[in-house]
C-alpha cells in the first residue's frame, strides 16, 4: 500500500445503527483517521468505490443487501481488509464472513480499545513489505512482491488475508505451524482469539488452489505440502 506518509488512513464504517457507527467513527476521528460512514448495502459499496479505504468495517446486519454481499463485493474489485461486527453470539457469521473475504471479527458489544487495535493490526499486515521472490511449491506459484497466486499456470484470486497466510505456510514448507502461531504472525492476534478463523481460511485456500495443498497436523495445526 503506497501512500503519502503524511496522509492519513481511511476507515469506512458500515452500520445502520447511527449511535454505534457514530461511535466508532468518533472515536477512530480521535486516533487520527479519516472515517466516512454508510448506513446501508448499497451506499456501502459506493462509498468504497469513491473513497477507497484502507480498512472496513462492516457491520453484518444491513438493509439493502446484507453486510456479507457487502463483502463480496468490494472484494471482488480490491482487496481491502475488512472488520465484520455482528450482534449474534454464534459462529456462523464469522465463518460465513471469513469465507467471503473478511479478515477480522468481532461481537457486540464490542470495546473501542479493542476495536482500535485490531484496525491497527489489519494495517500493519496490509503495509508489511516483503523482498522480490516468487515461490514455486509444486503447481503453485506465489509472487510474494506482486501479490499475485498461480495454480497449473492460471492466477487465482486470494483475499488480501488468505494470500498473508498462503505465503506464511510457504515460508516453511512441510513444517507444521500451530494454529496459535498462524493467529499471531498473520493475524496479530494474542491469546484469546478463536482458531476458526484459521480453519475457515485455510477452507477456503483449498477451495482455490486443491484439498492437498495444505496438510491438516492434527493436534497442532497446517503444513504446506510440497511435491517431492
Amino acid at each position: 500500500m503506497n501512500r503519502d506518509p503524511g496522509s492519513r488512513r481511511r476507515v469506512l464504517v458500515v452500520d445502520d445503527e447511527h449511535t454505534i457507527s457514530d461511535s466508532i467513527a468518533a472515536r477512530l476521528r480521535a486516533e487520527g483517521y479519516d472515517v466516512r460512514i454508510a448506513g446501508d448495502g448499497p451506499h456501502a459499496v459506493a462509498e468504497c468505490e469513491a473513497f477507497r479505504p484502507d480498512v472496513v468495517v462492516l457491520d453484518v446486519m444491513l438493509p439493502g443487501f446484507d453486510g456479507l454481499e457487502v463483502c463480496r463485493r468490494i472484494q471482488a474489485s480490491r482487496a481491502v481488509p475488512v472488520l465484520m461486527l455482528t450482534a449474534r453470539a454464534d459462529e456462523t457469521d464469522m465463518v460465513i464472513g471469513l469465507g467471503v473475504g473478511a479478515d477480522d471479527y468481532l461481537s457486540k458489544p464490542f470495546s473501542m480499545r479493542v476495536l482500535v487495535a485490531r484496525i491497527a493490526a489489519l494495517l500493519r499486515r496490509a503495509e508489511r513489505v516483503v523482498d522480490a521472490e516468487v515461490l514455486v511449491l509444486g503447481d503453485v506459484s506465489i509472487d510474494l512482491t506482486a501479490r499475485q497466486v498461480r495454480s497449473a499456470g492460471v492466477e487465482v484470486h486470494l483475499t488480501r488475508t488468505e494470500f498473508d497466510l498462503l505465503a506464511h505456510l510457504a515460508s516453511r514448507p512441510r513444517a507444521a505451524v500451530a494454529r496459535e502461531t498462524l493467529l499471531e504472525q498473520v493475524w496479530g492476534w494474542g491469546d484469546g482469539a478463536s482458531s476458526r478463523t484459521v480453519d475457515s481460511h485455510v477452507k477456503a485456500l483449498r477451495r482455490k488452489l486443491g484439498g492437498d495443498v495444505i496438510r491438516t497436523v492434527h493436534g497442532v495445526g497446517y503444513a504446506l505440502e510440497v511435491p517431492r
